[in-house]
């Protein structure tokens, strides 16, 4: 048969729609032609299907003239990712394999010249797209991937996966029966192996640092425990030296372990980045971009669009330390993700949507030289110094942090105490993550059975039904939002700390207290008035 057809998948933001990989071969001038829209890369795949073909052993038409066609055509196509297809394409048109056997399979993988696969970024969510359409279907599709992609793709309950590590793997499963060519080769290929559904698996222990190291703080661990179990957007304002980092670098720790849904959803956009591992599995990711980050690197973007760090930080922390050095369009592009849990790339040439559910670890000086407030050190900084400092922060970015809350620097004696030591027998003990981390996860429980989601997520009515007040408890918010100029966006977060902290106190109603001490969390920047 001259003519063959093979699927595959292309990358479209988090999307994987499919793609036919259409292969005719004519008699005429020798040619090899490409069509479909696709990007530089994927035309450069002509060069090394022809070497691949030809390095393995196996007969290339070199005196035919070959058509590729990636349909749909109005799709754009980028990476490596369909050499394999198209080689296999061009091998099953030549009547070198049996096209029929090949039904039901999907191939990605980039050759190289020596025939030997390498692994292409995005395997999870080509993964998770045959799993879409087998339920929507009711047919299976299996998976046939390079080493490393394949180990990904495996991690989808559902999906049959088989790892090649050679053009020829793959040739020796679909070749005709009873052909004998390329014998001696083919006996050789022994890297095709079908790869056992993994993702029941998760990590045995927390890849991050425990809280246990951190010396008093006592407030600000409680403020981070209440982050942790209603999932609230956090800013710490302190000394330089004081620990902020410190903290921030402990607190996914804090964090409940991830279901198998979001780890897959995480996975995906590590994935996506090209950067995912094994040891990554069912591990929340911690991103913490430089100051001098682009809006485009945090929120995404670029031909054809890609993840930033925002995505990357989906069901993980994404910790922006010195926040009023980020560039101020890209703190601003933060707004609507913060919001929405998803950010929009909009092109000319196309749109992604990635998912961008995020928990935001944010950490600032109080002024340039970093000790206004300090009893222990002068602040050398003019008012208007401090206030041009702060005011790179805007009111609409800092009404939707949750928290915030002042790191104090310790004292010696207290930084130097350690339970134990001679002299220090009655210092007290720091609270390790696990301990910490068991009562974030039964308040995150006490909420999910309530209402199905964390506290951070209420909106509208939800709120109004599962943070509903009592008379002094309206009075006391009534009252102190008055005096501190409240915004209408600024009552509810309240309101929602005040639930989760209800939580952690494994209280039914919001009281007084718990509103007393959600209030605090929203105390205005050193020498600045509140938002």
């Amino acid at each position: 048969m001259s003519l063959a057809q093979l699927h595959s998948r292309a990358l479209l933001g988090l999307d994987a729609p499919l793609v036919t990989v259409e292969v005719h071969l004519v008699n005429g001038l020798p040619s090899f032609t490409l069509v479909g829209l696709a990007d530089v890369e994927v035309r450069e795949a002509r060069e090394r299907v022809r070497s691949a073909i030809v390095n393995s052993g196996l007969e290339f038409p070199t005196n035919q003239r070959i058509t590729v066609n990636l349909a749909p055509a109005d799709l754009p196509k980028d990476s490596g990712r369909f050499d394999l297809p198209i080689a296999l394409g061009i091998l099953a048109a030549a009547g070198q394999l049996d096209l029929q056997r090949m039904q039901g399979f999907e191939f990605a993988g980039e050759l190289s010249l020596s025939g030997a696969l390498r692994p292409v970024r995005g395997a999870l969510p080509t993964a998770l797209a045959l799993r879409h359409q087998a339920r929507q279907t009711g047919q299976a599709v299996q998976l046939v991937l390079p080493p490393d992609s394949a180990e990904e793709a495996a991690l989808v309950p559902g999906c049959t996966v088989y790892r090649a590590r050679h053009l020829l793997d793959v040739v020796q499963q679909f070749r005709h029966q009873g052909s004998d060519a390329c014998a001696a080769e083919l006996a050789e290929a022994s890297g095709w192996q079908r790869l056992e559904p993994a993702g029941a698996a998760s990590a045995l222990t927390s890849p991050y640092p425990d809280m246990a190291d951190v010396k008093g703080q006592a407030g600000v661990r409680r403020a981070l425990e209440v982050a942790a179990a209603g999932q609230h957007h956090v800013l710490m304002v302190g000394t330089p030296g004081a620990g902020k980092s410190m903290l921030a670098q402990r607190f996914p720790g804090l964090l409940p372990a991830l279901d198998v849904d979001e780890a897959l959803e995480s996975a995906a956009m590590a994935s996506l980045a090209g950067r995912f591992t094994p040891a990554q599995w069912r591990v929340r990711s911690f991103r913490s971009p430089h100051h001098t980050a682009s809006a485009v690197a945090l929120v995404g973007g670029g031909s054809p669009p890609r993840p930033g760090e925002i995505s990357q930080a989906h069901h993980g922390v994404l910790f922006l330390d010195e926040l009023p050095e980020f560039p101020r369009t890209a703190l601003e592009a933060l707004r609507e993700p913060l919001e929405t849990g998803e950010i929009h790339v909009a092109r000319a040439a196309r749109t992604a949507q990635f998912p961008a559910r995020f928990q935001l670890i944010a950490a600032m000086n109080p002024c340039p030289c970093g000790f206004f407030g300090s009893a222990d050190r002068q602040c050398r900084c003019t008012p208007d110094q401090i206030a041009r400092y702060q005011g790179k922060l805007s009111g609409p970015l800092l009404d939707r942090i949750d928290l915030c809350i002042e790191v104090p620097t310790l004292p010696p004696h207290e930084l130097l105490a350690f339970p134990g030591h001679s002299g220090n027998a009655h210092a007290p003990r720091s609270e390790s993550s696990a301990e910490m981390a068991a009562r974030v996860a039964q308040a995150r429980q006490w909420a999910l059975a309530r209402q199905g989601k964390t506290n951070h997520l209420l909106h509208g009515q939800e709120l109004e039904t599962h943070a509903a007040l009592d008379a002094d408890g309206a009075a006391f918010l009534h009252h102190a939002a008055r005096k501190l100029q409240w915004s209408a966006r600024s009552m509810h977060r309240v309101l929602r700390v005040a639930r989760t902290i209800a939580d952690l106190a494994q209280s039914t109603s919001i009281t007084r207290a718990h509103l007393a001490e959600a209030a605090q969390y929203r105390r205005a920047l050193p020498g600045k008035a509140q938002p």
